[in-house]
C-alpha cells in the first residue's frame, strides 16, 4: 500500500470513518504529483509557474474566441483552465455557509469544507468506492431511485437492499396520508446493526416517492441512529440531498438530515450529498458537492477524508468543470437570483397543489395508491393488478404521456415538468388507462 494511503488511514483509524472504508478507500490517497506541486507553484511560483500542461501568453490561458465568445460573462481564466481536484476555494467557501444558513441547526465547526465533484451522481459514487465493498450492505428506500443499485450492486459488488419506508396503516392526522413506517424502519436497521455496520441513504425529499418527514419523524429517525450508535454499531448515513428545498408542507421537517446527524454520536459519519442541480435549477452544470460530518473529527481527520476523496476523483476525472463552479458563484451571488428563485418554488408549489386537489377530488382508484407526497419534484403510484411498465407503455402509445416505471409496482410522475394547467388531465387519463388496463 502506499504510504501516502498509510498516513492518511493512520489518521483516521480508530474513527468510524476508517472503520467504515472499504479496501478501496484505504488504498486511495492523493498523490504528491503533478497537481499538489502544482498547486505549491500557484502560490510562490512568483517568476515562472512551468508546473501544468496548460498553454498561458503573459500569464493569461490562452482560450479561443469562440469558447469566450460563448461565455461572455466568464474570463479565460473562469472558462480554460483547470480547477483544483477539491474544486474552486470560493465554490466550497460558499456552499459550505449557505448550507448553514438554509440548516440552522448545524454548526460550522462540526463538518468538513464541501469538495467539488462533477454531479451528485458522481459524490453517491465515489462514497461507494470509499465505504462500501463487496458483499457490504447498502440500504435505501423502498421504491429508490435506480442509480442507487447500479452503484452499490454492479459497480461496488455491494448488497443492495431496499427497506419499506412508508406505512401502510396509520394516517398521518393533518393531511391524511401515509408517512414514514417508523417500526418497520427501526426492525430493518437494528438487524443490519447487528453485523457492526449499518450503510443506509437517505433521500429526502424522495426520489421517487417526492416524501421528506415530519418534523416528529425526523426526530425519530434521529434517535434511531443515536441508539444503534449507542449500541455499538458504526452507521455510515448518506444524506442525497438532491431535491433539497422544495418542502411544501409546514410540518415537513426543512433542514437535511445531515444537520442532526452529522454531530450526533462519535460512530456516525454522515455524508452530505448536494448540489446546485435541482436547487438553483442547473442540471446540465453536472457538479454537485460532498462533505462530512462526524462527531469528534478533528480538522485533520477531516481533511485525511476530503484527501481520500480527491484519489477517488483525481483516479477518475481528476478535476471537476471549471465554468460550471464559476457560472454557479455568478448565479448565487447575482442580486436577481433569490427573487427568481421564489417565483419558480410557488410554480412548483402550485402544481403540487394541482395534484393534491385532483387525488383529494377523487375516490381513491382502486389499482392506483399514491405514495405519500409532500416535496421534490415526484408523486409515485402503487400499482395494484396492474403492471406499472405495462400501463406506461399504455399511457405512451396511446395518450402522449411520459411517465416513470419502477418494475411492475411503481409509476413516477413528475408534476416538476408538467404545467399547471395540464395538470388534471393528465391525471385523469392516467386514472382512465389504468382502469381500462384492469378490465383486461
Amino acid at each position: 500500500m502506499n504510504c501516502l494511503a498509510e498516513e492518511l488511514n493512520a489518521l483516521l483509524d480508530g474513527a468510524a470513518a476508517g472503520r467504515l472504508m472499504s479496501g478501496l478507500g484505504r488504498r486511495l490517497y492523493f498523490p504528491k504529483g503533478i497537481i499538489a506541486q502544482a498547486g505549491e507553484a500557484k502560490k510562490s511560483a512568483h517568476r515562472g509557474n512551468a508546473t501544468i500542461g496548460m498553454a498561458f501568453q503573459e500569464g493569461k490561458p490562452l482560450i479561443l474566441s469562440a469558447a469566450a465568445d460563448a461565455m461572455p460573462g466568464l474570463k479565460p481564466e473562469e472558462i480554460a483552465v483547470y480547477a483544483p481536484t477539491a474544486g474552486i476555494e470560493k465554490a466550497r467557501t460558499l456552499w459550505k455557509d449557505l448550507m448553514i444558513r438554509k440548516n440552522p441547526s448545524l454548526a460550522a465547526g462540526s463538518i468538513s469544507l464541501p469538495a467539488v465533484v462533477p454531479g451528485l451522481t458522481a459524490g453517491i459514487s465515489y462514497i461507494a468506492d470509499l465505504f462500501l465493498d463487496e458483499g457490504e450492505t447498502l440500504l435505501a428506500s423502498k421504491p429508490s431511485w435506480d442509480n442507487y443499485e447500479l452503484i452499490g450492486a454492479e459497480r461496488r459488488g455491494g448488497n443492495f437492499r431496499e427497506l419499506f419506508f412508508f406505512n401502510n396503516e396509520k394516517n398521518n392526522e393533518k393531511n391524511n396520508e401515509k408517512g414514514l413506517d417508523l417500526a418497520a424502519l427501526k426492525k430493518s436497521l437494528e438487524e443490519e446493526a447487528e453485523t457492526g455496520e449499518v450503510r443506509i441513504i437517505f433521500n429526502f425529499p424522495n426520489n421517487p416517492s417526492g416524501y421528506a418527514p415530519t418534523q416528529g419523524e425526523a426526530e425519530a429517525l434521529v434517535r434511531l441512529i443515536r441508539e444503534i450508535a449507542e449500541n455499538g454499531a458504526d452507521v455510515l448515513a448518506i444524506c442525497d440531498d438532491a431535491y433539497f428545498g422544495f418542502f411544501y408542507e409546514d410540518d415537513t421537517f426543512k433542514e437535511s438530515l445531515f444537520s442532526r446527524l452529522a454531530g450526533l454520536h462519535e460512530r456516525v459519519l454522515a455524508v452530505k450529498i448536494d448540489g446546485p442541480t435541482k436547487e438553483d435549477y442547473a442540471w446540465g452544470l453536472r457538479m454537485g458537492f460532498v462533505t462530512f460530518g462526524s462527531k469528534g473529527l478533528s480538522p485533520v481527520q477531516y481533511d485525511a477524508l476530503v484527501a481520500k476523496l480527491m484519489g477517488a476523483i483525481r483516479s477518475s476525472v481528476s478535476c471537476s468543470n471549471t465554468p460550471a463552479q464559476y457560472l454557479m458563484l455568478k448565479t448565487l451571488e447575482d442580486p436577481r437570483t433569490p427573487g427568481e428563485k421564489e417565483a419558480n418554488y410557488r410554480l412548483m408549489l402550485k402544481r403540487y397543489r394541482a395534484v393534491k386537489d385532483f387525488i383529494a377530488g377523487h375516490p381513491p382508484h382502486p389499482n392506483l395508491q399514491p405514495l405519500p407526497f409532500n416535496s421534490g419534484y415526484f408523486m409515485t403510484f402503487r400499482c395494484i393488478g396492474v403492471a406499472a411498465e405495462t400501463l406506461r407503455k399504455k399511457l405512451l402509445a396511446q395518450e402522449g404521456i411520459g411517465t416513470i416505471s419502477f418494475g411492475n409496482e411503481y409509476l413516477r410522475v413528475a408534476f416538476s415538468s408538467i404545467d399547471e394547467g395540464q395538470i388534471f388531465s393528465i391525471y385523469q387519463a392516467i386514472y382512465a388507462e389504468a382502469s381500462n388496463l384492469a378490465k383486461l
